[in-house]
């Protein structure tokens, strides 16, 4: 519980349960196309830059290079963890800079990663679910284009797909291909991303409404994919104010929609499935294969879709073809109010803080609304908003536990980690009790991992009417599982067969002066907010491992090796399991 006591710190006001995903569903058993890059703006919308709160304390402007600490800070939350490289490499620029780079970098695509293994398989055996995990970490470990993979990372919390669903583990390209759809998008227009997750087959097999089938005596369309695309993916369950705080009538939030528009917003999901060239009932039903259809948009077929009126959050359809129904309904959610603070809010909590202060998300749904161009949905303003704010500068107080996979992908690019196999051969890391307890797309529900507005019960966070949604998988069990994992992993390396190991020659030659080899991991796992308590801590632990004299002979030069490589292991895993790491700043 010292995680508890370590977040109870985390600023902001913002109220556990503003429009949670918190209603019951039947969920949890998407297109690929460019993005245009803009939608016009409609509508009022708050001011583009709501002003500062007043305690906020901006560690450096974007516009200013920045120090080694801040330079550490910054990548903590924009990429899959800092090292050596990359914190230089800001030193000499500005975050403003770094993001417009990032901004440039052509994607890397794990579906080709998928299908480049599956060329070099012996005949008869095929790609399986493991090789999407080997993508994901070979390029949170490796990848150049980390803003967009941590983004993308982001975004698979919120538009959720699960290979827990035992539809999807078979079609590993196609969530490859989901995944890389994520990534597009992350950089381009909110509602060309709604409509890549709607049309996308993968997200059509994990909310059932592939081969969603219009109404027909006593049957009805399936309604799954209709909530959740309200409820948990564009405008949540009440109605908010810009800043996200719930807008109340009589003292109590209004529900932003009902159960006759998820039934009306059901029949737009009607007659969608395989992509094909041609729309018979075989190819509907999956019994014709075209080869590339687990990557390619779902289309509709008009035999299945429903003709009937349709009702949903104020507009009426009648009568319209699939297509022309799909982006009715989709420009409606689009341009709901709700929206830019809905998603905002979680996109920062993913980067940046459990817990942004109303002006903050106010900050990121102003530039959700308008890019400054009048353009409404632009991500890459979107980004710039979360990233950029003075609350995430900031550093005085533990802003968000930080989830299980970012503490390993920290791990490996804090300490150059290389695959033997170059391949990453991460296995499934479920189970909390050996391993993380989170692997990436095997969330156990469309709810993800954990919710949004998770607060520990009778703890002091919800004492304080704080959130810390990471907690949600974390316990005795998870706690105890990463401290024995990290205690392997450290000295022997992750994955199959220990295939992942950290590159430590830069901590190992700082092992007989503790106090730098402190700074040093200060500086690449915890952004300089290492507490002299916790400093000092260690390294009286470090010196408690001594370093036997140097004799000159075979064995005295090995018993120096190990000592020196268990007084690195030591400060690494002792930072690593603190709380001081684990509650991020």
């Amino acid at each position: 519980m010292a995680c508890i006591l370590a977040l109870a710190a985390c600023g902001g006001g913002g109220a556990p349960g503003n429009n949670s995903a918190d209603r019951t569903s039947a969920g949890g058993t998407a297109s690929t196309g460019v993005s245009s890059g803009g939608r016009p703006h409609s509508g009022p919308s708050a001011p583009l830059t709501p002003s500062m709160p007043a305690n906020s304390t901006p560690d450096g402007s974007a516009t200013v290079p920045l120090t080694a600490v801040q330079a550490s800070h910054f990548l903590a939350q924009a990429t899959f963890g800092p090292d050596s490289a990359s914190i230089t490499e800001l030193t000499n620029s500005t975050r403003e800079d770094w993001i417009t780079g990032q901004l440039k970098k052509p994607q890397t695509l794990h579906r080709s990663y998928v299908q480049n293994i599956a060329a070099v398989l012996p005949a008869g055996s095929g790609v399986t679910q493991y090789q999407v995990i080997e993508s994901f970490w070979k390029q949170a470990a490796t990848g150049d284009d980390q803003l967009r993979q941590r983004v993308a990372f982001a975004l698979s919390q919120i538009f959720v797909i699960s290979m827990v669903d035992e539809n999807l583990p078979t079609h590993p390209a196609g969530v490859a291909s989901y995944y890389d759809m994520l990534g597009l998008h992350a950089f381009g227009n909110f509602r060309d991303l709604l409509q890549g997750v709607a049309l996308h087959p993968m997200m059509g097999l994990y909310l059932s409404h592939m081969h969603n089938q219009k109404e027909s005596g006593t049957r009805v369309p399936d309604e799954n994919f209709a909530r959740e695309i309200m409820q948990l993916m564009s405008i949540g369950l009440y109605q908010l104010n810009p800043d996200g705080s719930q807008k109340l009538q009589n003292g109590k939030p209004i529900e932003t929609y009902t159960h006759d528009d998820v039934a009306g917003l059901a029949k737009v999901f009607t007659g969608w499935s395989w992509a094909g060239p041609d729309q018979t009932m075989k190819r509907f039903f999956g019994n014709l294969v075209d080869p590339a259809r687990d990557w390619t948009p779902m289309q509709n077929y008009p035999a299945y879709h429903s003709s009937s009126a349709k009702s949903f959050l104020g507009t009426q359809l009648s009568g319209g073809s699939g297509e022309a129904d799909l982006k009715a309904a989709l420009d409606t959610l689009f341009q709901h109010p709700n929206v830019g603070p809905f998603i905002g809010r979680q996109l920062i909590q993913r980067l940046v803080s459990s817990n942004p202060s109303p002006a903050y998300v106010g900050r990121v749904a102003a530039a959700f609304a308008n890019n400054g161009n009048g353009v409404r949905g632009d991500m890459k303003a979107v980004i710039r908003a979360v990233l950029l704010d003075p609350e995430a500068g900031a550093t005085a107080s533990a802003k968000k536990l930080r989830e299980p996979v970012l503490r390993l992908t920290h791990w490996m690019r804090a300490f150059n980690a290389q695959s033997a196999s170059g391949r990453f051969l991460m296995p499934i890391t479920d189970d909390p009790l050996n391993t993380l307890g989170q692997t990436p797309l095997r969330s156990p529900s469309v709810f993800n991992f954990f919710r949004p507005s998770y607060t520990p019960p009778n703890s002091s966070l919800s004492a304080l009417g704080l959130v810390a949604p990471e907690m949600q998988i974390t316990g005795e069990p998870s706690v105890t599982g990463y401290l024995n994992y990290m205690q392997g992993v450290i000295p022997n390396g992750a994955g199959v067969g220990r295939d992942i190991k950290a590159d430590y020659r830069a901590e190992l030659a700082l092992a007989s002066q503790p106090a730098l080899l402190l700074d040093r991991l200060n500086l690449l796992l915890m952004s300089g907010a290492m507490s002299s308590t916790l400093r000092n801590q260690i390294i009286s632990a470090v010196n408690g491992v001594s370093l036997p004299a140097a004799s000159g002979t075979a064995i005295a030069t090995a018993q120096l090796d190990t000592a020196r490589r268990n007084r690195v292991y030591l400060a690494i895993y002792l930072t690593m399991a603190s709380p001081e790491y684990l509650a991020q700043r």
